[in-house]
């Protein structure tokens, strides 16, 4: 109820580690920001990482349930609060029942998921130099695309990579009654837009999902000046690194060859840079299977879905992509009340993740995401 910014979520942070520390895991917290990492040692056996993201949204929830938020402007609108609840739970239930397994457990609490820098920060931090390597990395995600009491699944890459890119387009200030003097950038870059829309649809297989998003462009000052430069920020979504790097590299060769044609020197050809990155998750696919077995049999058939790739991110996967190809696995928990469910096959709209008006089933969708992480667990570190 009092959910916490990326990068703020100090309370939040030392709730989880004092409901660790009660369970007995030796805890470490303000490790990579306000990260908190659980260890909990018992015998010989694999070591397993479960993680949990603990950031909210910048949005004023408009909800008005009982466990509306009571922070002004902060709303776990895409079921962080969830995650978390799932996260103790399975936290208490491998404390209270050492007896059925062996190994090493580490519950890792992640910040700023949400801006896509948390999970970089712990590994920056020398997440694995000091905790060790873990065998296996689990997380899971709500998604109202499906029903609560289900769970879907997605092998190889699940959910697309996220890199933003922000371009300065620079031009020859002037004055707008004689645009002859001068070279606009503001003309460029919506000659850059349009072209920056052909990447996808033409160089790109229509077998490899991709987006290109002009987010914002801004620049001039009064309705009389051709300004000097012109900044846009974009988006690029994919699948695969190659993918990634042609729409990258294609943007970069559009960007130039339009600076030139409009007469400009090379010392005035757009600056591009990528301040944030986030990698696809990729499902590894002998785990997946393995998971998808287990929980056929814990949930039922039918409750187990396979599910597409989704293009929205998620810095999980920044966890198997070190050195050390830790194999992976994002779920989905199904969150949706049975009554949006239904709306939604007819064809309606629901309130979807980052929405204002957010309402998964949390009971259900807890309970089920308690069962899917723990029923991992065991069977993880039982063999």
């Amino acid at each position: 109820m009092k959910p916490e910014l990326s990068l703020k979520e100090e309370k939040t942070s030392e709730r989880i580690g004092s409901e660790l520390r009660k369970l007995g895991y030796e805890v470490t917290e303000k490790f990579g920001g306000y990260g908190v990492v659980g260890i909990m040692k018992n015998g010989e056996g694999k070591t397993l990482m479960i993680r949990t993201d603990m950031d909210a949204l910048p949005i004023e929830e408009t909800t008005s349930l009982p466990f509306t938020s009571e922070n002004k402007g902060a709303m776990h609108a895409c079921g962080h609060d969830i995650h978390m609840s799932v996260f103790v739970g399975v936290a208490r239930l491998l404390s209270e029942n050492k007896n059925k397994w062996k190994g090493t457990v580490m519950m890792i609490a992640q910040p700023a998921e949400e801006i896509g820098k948390g999970a970089k920060l712990m590994l920056d931090a020398g997440l694995y130099q000091k905790f060790g390597v873990p065998d296996y990395a689990l997380a899971i995600h709500v998604s109202t695309n499906f029903e609560a009491g289900t769970v879907a699944y997605c092998p190889g890459n699940a959910m697309s990579s996220a890199t933003s890119a922000t371009i300065t387009v620079k031009g020859i200030g002037g004055h707008g009654a004689s645009p002859q003097f001068a070279v606009d950038p503001i003309v460029l870059s919506a000659q850059m837009i349009l072209a920056f829309q052909t990447i996808v649809s033409r160089e790109i297989s229509p077998f490899d999902p991709a987006v290109v998003t002009v987010g914002y462009i801004k620049g001039g000052t009064k309705h009389n000046i051709i300004p000097n430069e012109v900044e846009m920020g974009l988006t690029i979504r994919s699948f695969n690194d190659y993918v990634k790097g042609k729409i990258i590299s294609s943007i970069k060769n559009k960007a130039e060859h339009l600076a030139a044609s409009a007469g400009l020197p090379k010392e005035l050809y757009p600056i591009l840079q990528f301040p944030e990155e986030t990698p696809s998750v990729f499902n590894n696919p002998e785990l997946t299977e393995r998971m998808v077995k287990l929980l056929r049999t814990e949930l039922g058939e039918n409750k187990v879905i396979l599910a597409q790739p989704w293009s929205a991110s998620e810095d999980f996967s920044q966890y198997g992509r070190t050195q050390e190809k830790v194999p992976s696995l994002l779920l989905w928990v199904g969150a949706a009340t049975k009554e949006n469910f239904e709306k939604l096959n007819r064809g309606e709209k629901i309130p979807f993740v980052h929405s204002p008006n957010f309402n998964p089933d949390y009971e259900n969708t807890i309970k089920t995401g308690l069962r899917v992480v723990s029923a991992e667990a065991f069977h993880i570190l039982s063999n």
